[in-house]
């Protein structure tokens, strides 16, 4: 799931980054509104986390101009505005989801997850395709029954595979889910995720569609 993460506080961005990375999720990262405004048209992200004082215009305002034109992405606020008619005006002008600072981490990511299950492409958190089964809540992939632990890169590669059975997935569709805007990526990064995954699932399980990118067969 690709979250768009609207912070003015850049060490407090960094943190969320790398937690959330951690949880599975890609994170790109704006500081201010107008790039907010911006980044939401230039590109479709999953969900939106949204600071409300930022420095350039408030977050309702954002939040209000993305509703304004029709965008339905789900909204978290994040805001150290913890009175209860800032809460109610942020989910009147269509947030979905409201957290208050200081919080915790985990609280985050497991709200995050909650918007992950409501938008998965899937009819259930699990997928099954052949002898491959993936939990999308539990993190977990098995192979006619056996556990099969993936590094994380190689596991969301899976999952949006599994999640899009049938489709065929660009090279570079398949790297907006695996990185973040500005992270590092190596011309092969992606052939070298698809060939270890190869090398753990059935043969012929991941299907390359040549000049064009890759596939899973629909169950």
């Amino acid at each position: 799931m690709r979250i768009l993460l609207v912070e003015d506080d850049l060490s407090l961005a960094s943190g969320l980054e790398a937690a959330l990375g951690r949880e599975g999720f890609v994170v790109n990262h704006v500081a201010c509104g107008r790039e907010a405004l911006a980044a939401t048209r230039a590109e479709a992200h999953d969900m939106v986390v949204l600071d409300l004082g930022l420095p350039d215009m408030d977050g309702l305002q954002v939040l209000s101009e993305l509703r304004g034109r029709h965008d339905t992405t789900p909204v978290l606020l994040l805001t150290a505005r913890g009175e209860a008619e800032d809460k109610v005006a942020g989910l009147d002008r269509g947030a979905d989801d409201y957290l208050a600072k200081p919080f915790d981490m985990q609280e985050l990511a497991a709200r995050l997850r909650v918007f992950a299950r409501r938008l998965s492409t899937a009819s259930s958190s699990q997928v099954t395709i052949g002898p491959v089964s993936l939990d999308a809540t539990a993190h977990t992939v098995s192979v006619e029954g056996e556990a099969l632990n993936l590094p994380r890169r190689e596991y969301m590669l899976l999952k949006a595979l599994m999640e899009n059975a049938g489709k065929v997935l660009t090279r570079s569709t398949l790297e907006n889910h695996l990185y973040s805007w500005g992270e590092e990526v190596a011309s092969n990064a992606l052939e070298v995720h698809i060939h270890h995954l190869r090398r753990k699932l059935p043969e012929g399980f991941i299907r390359t569609v040549r000049g064009i990118g890759y596939t899973v067969a629909a169950a």
